[in-house]
């Protein structure tokens, strides 16, 4: 068994070369790759069998990862994020051109959060930066709660961050930073 820096070293190695992983995130597993990768976000589309215009969601260990489309936010706004992080709250921010469209979708708002999930966010931070997050099922299927049933949707040659997943968790909260509004409860 490999020890698990190297694991986590080598899986960082796999996103930053366009690369898509799966890893527990605070309710279900999820899919990761550069959200800066064309090929790899083409790639998890794919797998996940999603439009890119529906948009995807953008993950941190830090807020500084985030910096960009958050710097443009009021300090209302910017204490309101900070406030609710790290955790399962989702936020739709102004993108300024930080995120290309196959990440926004037909948005002109990024979703983003600093996630809690200790496996994500040892991802994240190993990465450098931020990550696409979105639920490890096809299109239409129940997300995954374990890694098995990563494996079941996506063979078992996808590579799997250690960890697991809260299953008293609920998948993120989404609002609209603008003006509060509940996209997803």
């Amino acid at each position: 068994m490999s020890h698990p820096d190297f694991r986590l070293t080598a899986m960082a190695q796999f996103v930053r070369e366009g690369g898509v992983v799966a890893c527990p995130a605070e309710a279900v597993w999820g899919l990761s790759c550069d959200p800066f990768s064309d090929v790899a976000v083409s790639t998890l589309l794919a797998m996940k069998h999603r439009p890119a215009s529906k948009g995807l969601i953008i993950v941190g260990a830090e807020e500084w990862m985030l910096e960009p489309v958050l710097c443009g936010l009021s300090s209302t706004h910017r204490k309101t994020l900070s406030l609710s992080w790290p955790g399962p709250n989702t936020w739709l921010v102004p993108n300024c051109g930080v995120f290309p469209y196959w990440i926004t979708g037909d948005s002109d708002e990024v979703a983003v959060r600093i996630t809690s999930s200790p496996s994500l966010s040892a991802l994240s931070r190993a990465v450098g930066g931020p990550l696409v997050s979105t639920s490890a099922n096809p299109a239409g299927a129940n997300p995954a709660r374990w890694g098995f049933q990563v494996a079941r949707y996506f063979g078992a040659a996808l590579p799997r961050a250690a960890g697991q997943v809260s299953l008293q968790g609920k998948p993120s909260t989404i609002r609209r930073v603008a003006t509060g509004e509940v996209i997803r409860a």
